[in-house]
């Protein structure tokens, strides 16, 4: 019997990373002293440990991005998508990227301090920043947190670019910096709308905001003139695929500027979470799943290569792309990225932030 539950969590399984040779964790008997529930589970509750980074930009030079700078005010994502892509760096602080991942997580509350120290550098490079990158800048912690509202009022003040990725209509909270910064031509959002069934979104992606308040804030931020596109990501083979054009079509009608698609990825230590999630939800099609990903993936869980893990590979990967093309030809959806104000920038007045 489990000493913590897991329901409403993402990850069926918690068990310890590998890859860096750690040592498995066992519970000890001592753990059902503290049980309290009558029948000995009790809820596992979210933590968050304070994050203390001497730098807050991170760099990369990846040909299948669209950027090559990226803040993440948070590690792990309460949100629990199963797919996610980022649970493995779970595994650099021993703890699992099953459930761990989920409920363990690390804010980084000195975020806008560590930007405004490096945007004051003398040559420092205007490129547009991209926010949530690896894990939701906008999942349920931030409304205690606010430490992407930070960031994004230093990135206003100082009339830098920058993006936003998430799934969560939290984002429309800070309508009142991210509709200026729109104006300037320096802001856009990329909203992910991953399923329109609430049954599969319940197991997909368990704590995101549902698909239709999603939708809502694609609306909402589209009538506010800011540019935002739909992310149909991950699209799941089996799963998700069949709903490719009523995706399409919904971002379409919520008033999207554009759409993208990225088949699932399933690196690392994320293939055998998503196999036991299939078998604990999708046990009548889970090889079939698996299968046609495989297809996608040179015959692998996952291909980490450049140029094509983003895209995917095969007829099963080409019919995707034509399915999801066809659809934005007849919704008027274009794939297009709108470029950004670089010239306006102004480096940061003083040693701190106005805000602080």
């Amino acid at each position: 019997m489990p000493v913590e539950s897991i329901k409403a969590r993402g990850a069926t399984r918690n068990a310890t990373p590998t890859r860096f040779n750690l040592k498995e964790r066992v519970s000890d008997g001592d753990w059902l002293d503290n049980v309290e529930s009558l029948d000995g589970i009790v809820p596992r509750r979210t933590t968050v440990t304070i994050e203390k980074p001497k730098s807050i930009l991170t760099r990369n030079s990846s040909p299948d991005l669209g950027f090559d700078r990226s803040i993440n005010p948070y590690r792990g994502c309460e949100h629990g998508c199963i797919y996610c892509f980022a649970r493995p760096t779970h595994a650099y602080h021993d703890l699992s990227p099953g459930v761990d991942f989920e409920s363990r997580l690390f804010a980084k509350p000195d975020a806008a301090k560590l930007l405004h120290a490096t945007l004051s550098r003398p040559g420092y490079e205007v490129a547009p920043i991209a926010l949530g990158t690896n894990t939701d800048p906008y999942q349920p912690i931030e409304e205690h947190w606010r430490i992407t509202r930070s960031i994004l009022e230093l990135l206003l003040e100082t009339k830098h670019p920058f993006t936003i990725t998430t799934k969560s209509d939290r984002v429309i909270r800070d309508l009142d910096i991210i509709a200026p910064a729109a104006k300037l031509g320096i802001a856009a959002v990329a909203i992910s709308v991953t399923s329109l069934d609430p049954k599969v979104h319940r197991t997909l992606e368990p704590r995101a905001p549902a698909p239709r308040k999603r939708l809502a804030a694609i609306r909402t931020l589209s009538e506010a003139g800011v540019p935002v596109f739909a992310s149909i990501a991950p699209v799941i083979p089996q799963i998700t695929d069949h709903e490719i054009e009523a995706l399409v079509e919904a971002a379409a009608s919520a008033g999207a500027h554009g759409a993208t698609f990225i088949p699932v990825r399933l690196p690392f230590e994320v293939a055998p979470l998503f196999r036991a999630w299939l078998d604990e939800h999708y046990p009548d099609r889970a090889a079939k799943v698996m299968a046609t990903i495989q297809s996608i993936r040179g015959g692998r869980d996952n291909d980490p290569n450049f140029h094509t893990r983003m895209k995917g590979q095969g007829p099963w990967a080409e019919l995707i792309r034509k399915r999801f093309d066809i659809a934005c030809r007849r919704h008027d959806l274009p794939r297009l990225k709108i470029p950004l104000r670089r010239d306006l920038f102004e480096p940061p007045q003083g040693d701190q932030l106005r805000l602080f």
